[in-house]
């Protein structure tokens, strides 16, 4: 290892604090120049990353309009996967390090794509936006070209072009090139790898990006390419207006290297209006950044309860280096690299459902070395903590050991891995709507269920089994006493009335086949038919009241009938009726049972 003195670069870096090393000695002393603090730098870069461990990782790929990829190479280490139809990837035991994991992503059409992880204890989930391999111009070799994008940004070129393999090419090249903006949404999710870099003295870095431009060009034949040894290229990145007033005169230059999966110090680029100018020898992506030191921070997020709270948005702010963000995964767990010694603001959203102020702040820090967190968080009643929890089966009815479950609502998806047949999905919400979708994927034997809507019971929602079957149009399935699940999966009818001539009201009859005896009747509210019901009682001969009754088939009688019964979704012919019931009863002979189903039936009338 070495040492060596560390002075800030510009004027923006004063304010920084320093980390403080006990001292060590100068491997060379003609490179110490005194009056600074000394910082220790390992002999390889890698060295930083620490042990090797085995961690699991779930993750989604989409495109700029936020749609799943499917088909997409996920490489972590020596393991692979492909994306499924959702977009989503899983890979179980990956080795990554205690402090780095690097995935990667890449897809013909697409640029190549990535994200590094500080690995959490739990699943580590990621989102990568993948940018299109959209050609914005064409330059030949042998001559001069330039290339723009419509915020001015721009590449200029000598004409000296090689293939991979180091060879001369000659001929059109396609040029592909994406301007990355920090004051956009996606921009955390679009970059490669992570904020973490090297630096020229082999020290590790995060970094404030002010601007990001990934390049990758190709021959006529599709071929990668690259800029001829000795050959240099100039490049503009536009700085957006509201990051002017943080933006030096002169700023380092990175490069983000797709084989090592972190950023790397090359050159630096000078202001002139709103563009860094700089010059570079090849081509990846380069980012325009402020460097920190950094260090690991790893986030527990608990309730009062002192129960994890998973799928919240955390964003770390430093007044000088700006923000990280994650999420939090089943652990209520998030770790990332944040600058050392700098007090820290703490922030936690549910930005979809609960809007952009925060769930919870508190001030952090500051951290001299890597740190472990836990915060107990109060929220406002107004916030609703759930927590849904269920079974997911193979259509041979076994556990799903490698699949996942989708939580949709109020346009969020919460995705959670399934490893041993049992799902638990936590989230707080702040909408009046108590509806919610539910789709589960058995990612190894592609198997996947329907949509299908049911209402939360808060705080504990348990919707039972469902179960992966691609030829499954449509199910009844129920439970009493937590035993054996009835399945129901043909010769199902789903009739609606809406003018009912024989009761007050629309009435919905949904029945199963000869061989499985089922049969609900519901009487319904005259306008808003979905919502939650109770027993409907044969016994009221004014028939003025609404509820469901599901007696006929089964030992149930009308004393002590606490069945509650949730019409989340009444479509339209040849669309979907939801329902989902729970609850206790007593049978015929005064002896009480519990009971617990849904049904996802095709409306025939």
């Amino acid at each position: 290892m070495k040492c060596i003195s560390k002075f800030p670069k510009f004027s923006i870096l004063i304010l920084f604090s320093i980390l403080t090393f006990s001292s060590c000695r100068k491997d060379n002393d003609d490179n110490y120049s005194g009056g600074g603090q000394q910082e220790i730098i390992p002999d390889e870069f890698s060295e930083y990353f620490g042990s090797e461990i085995s961690r699991d990782f779930l993750g989604t790929i989409i495109d700029k309009n936020h749609l799943p990829i499917e088909g997409v190479l996920i490489t972590i280490g020596d393991d692979t996967a492909l994306t499924d139809s959702n977009g989503v990837f899983i890979i179980k035991d990956a080795t990554v390090n205690e402090r780095f994991g690097y995935i990667k992503a890449s897809k013909a059409g697409y640029i190549h794509g990535s994200r590094n992880v500080v690995p959490s204890n739990g699943t580590n989930k990621v989102t990568i936006m993948l940018l299109d391999a959209t050609v914005i111009g064409t330059v030949n070799s042998g001559a001069a070209g330039s290339v723009s994008l419509a915020n001015g940004s721009s590449v200029d070129f000598d004409g000296n072009f090689i293939k991979e393999d180091g060879s001369d090419y000659s001929g059109a090249v396609n040029v592909i090139a994406h301007h990355l903006d920090p004051a956009d949404n996606d921009m955390a999710l679009q970059r490669p790898g992570m904020l973490y870099a090297q630096n020229t003295d082999g020290a590790e870095r995060m970094l404030q990006t002010l601007g990001m431009l990934a390049v990758e060009l190709r021959g006529s034949s599709g071929e990668e390419l690259n800029l001829a040894e000795g050959s240099t290229s100039e490049i503009k990145i536009h700085v957006d207006p509201s990051l002017m007033s943080i933006a030096p005169a002169t700023i380092p230059l990175w490069y983000f290297n797709e084989i090592k999966g972190y950023w790397i110090e090359e050159g630096e680029a000078t202001l002139q209006g709103d563009m860094y100018v700089g010059t570079v020898s090849h081509f990846s992506f380069w980012n325009c950044d402020i460097p920190a030191e950094a260090i690991t921070l790893c986030i527990l997020a608990n309730n009062d309860n002192n129960n994890p709270l998973n799928n919240l948005w955390v964003s770390v702010t430093s007044a000088t280096f700006g923000t990280t963000y994650g999420y939090t995964n089943e652990n209520g767990e998030v770790c990332g690299y944040v600058p050392s010694n700098e007090s820290l603001e703490l922030n936690v959203y549910s930005y979809d459902l609960c809007g952009s102020t925060p769930l919870y702040s508190e001030m952090i820090g500051p951290f001299s070395t890597d740190s472990n967190i836990s915060t107990i968080m109060q929220v406002s009643s107004d916030v609703i903590e759930e927590t849904v929890v269920g079974s997911f089966n193979t259509c041979d009815d076994e556990a799903v050991t490698d699949g996942y479950v989708q939580l949709n609502y109020g346009g969020q998806t919460f995705t959670d891995l399934v490893s041993d047949g049992t799902f638990e999905i936590n989230l707080l919400r702040c909408e009046d709507d108590n509806t919610f979708k539910i789709k589960a994927s058995d990612y190894v034997n592609l198997q996947t269920t329907d949509s299908i809507s049911y209402t939360f019971m808060t705080p504990l929602t348990n919707i039972g089994t469902i179960s992966a079957c691609n030829a499954v149009t449509e199910f009844i399935q129920y439970s009493i006493d937590d035993g054996d699940l009835t399945y129901i999966l043909d010769n199902i009818n789903g009739e609606f009335y809406p003018d009912s001539p024989n009761y007050n009201g629309p009435t919905l009859n949904i029945s199963g086949s000869s061989l499985n005896c089922f049969y609900m009747f519901g009487t319904l509210e005259e306008t808003t038919y979905e919502g939650t019901y109770d027993n409907y009682d044969w016994n009221d001969i004014d028939n003025s009241t609404t509820g469901f009754n599901i007696q006929e088939c089964i030992d149930m009688s009308n004393t002590n009938n606490n069945i509650t019964y949730n019409l989340t979704s009444l479509g339209a012919v040849g669309e979907y009726i939801d329902i989902n019931f729970s609850g206790s009863y007593e049978d015929y002979d005064g002896n009480t049972h519990t009971i617990n189903g849904a049904l996802h039936v095709l409306r025939d009338n």
